[in-house]
């Protein structure tokens, strides 16, 4: 950073990753092969860049800060294997970017992404998640927790879902906050995702199951069965205060106690109740 004159810009939420160790448990729970592409997001100063390149058979690394351009061109420039792209993921096709970093290849993705952008990449991923062998992010450690959450805890949320859905979620380890420059406020954890093809339960109706959820988590101190007579129209869910006695009929349906909160019900008992308005639909 000396060398080149950077400073970490506090807008794109930079704290670059400065301890082997670390890097290596990321590579680690990566498990790469050498026929595995891999799209990393976020380049920083090349720390993971090289220790992927040495094990994949391709990388292909997205970096939006232009300032790093020098540092990461100069660092990769004996890398045959590497592609930059200096762009912003979030805008990118990310179909077309999967087309060139992957050809018609399952892939591997591996990122230290700021915080504050978490949610969208995962959600942008996890879109494309039929193209993915595996997802290892560098993430903010109440990000990782609520991703893995059990039924009952309190971090567990229509995150957790959605996650828990589209993936086998784990996390791989804890790291501090120490090794990074500058230090965030906050310790960050592993999170490895591995994608499920079409999800880890069955249902009917996946944007219905979504919409039950985001009913369920939208009004979280409410029973189940007011958070679903309660949810918003744009939900999709067809009921409000009028159709109580329709609500618990579904609730009967899919044999679930509409008293029950939405943070205690399993992904399977969310899948129950989606299928269960269309069912109860169709009598």
């Amino acid at each position: 950073m000396q060398a080149y004159r950077l400073q970490p810009q506090k807008r794109l939420g930079q704290n670059f990753l400065c301890d082997r160790n670390t890097r290596d448990r990321i590579i680690r729970a990566a498990n790469l092969t050498h026929e595995d592409p891999v799209l990393e997001i976020g380049g920083g100063l090349g720390t993971l860049t090289g220790a992927l390149a040495a094990l994949a058979a391709q990388v292909t690394t997205v970096e939006i800060d232009r300032h790093l351009e020098p540092v990461l061109r100069t660092t990769t420039a004996r890398l045959p294997n590497v592609t930059l792209v200096f762009a912003d993921f979030l805008r990118l096709d990310l179909p077309a970017l999967l087309d060139t970093a992957f050809g018609d290849r399952p892939g591997v993705v591996v990122a230290s992404i700021p915080y504050y952008i978490t949610t969208p990449i995962v959600e942008r991923l996890l879109q494309q998640k039929a193209r993915l062998r595996q997802i290892v992010l560098l993430v903010q450690k109440e990000f990782a927790q609520r991703a893995v959450a059990s039924a009952g805890s309190e971090a567990r949320g229509a995150l957790s879902l959605f996650v828990q859905y589209h993936t086998h979620a784990e996390i791989a380890g804890f790291v501090p906050r120490t090794v990074f420059l500058p230090a965030p406020e906050v310790d960050s954890a592993i999170l490895v995702l591995t994608p499920v093809v079409p999800g880890t339960v069955p249902v009917r109706n996946e944007e219905r199951l979504f919409h039950v959820i985001r009913a369920a988590f939208g009004q979280r101190r409410k029973t189940l069965l007011n958070a679903l007579i309660r949810a918003p129209a744009s939900f999709g869910l067809g009921i409000g205060m009028e159709d109580r006695a329709r609500a618990l009929r579904i609730l009967a349906h899919a044999r679930i106690d509409g008293n029950r909160r939405g943070e205690t019900l399993s992904l399977e008992e969310f899948a129950r109740l989606a299928d269960a308005f269309e069912e109860v639909a169709g009598e």
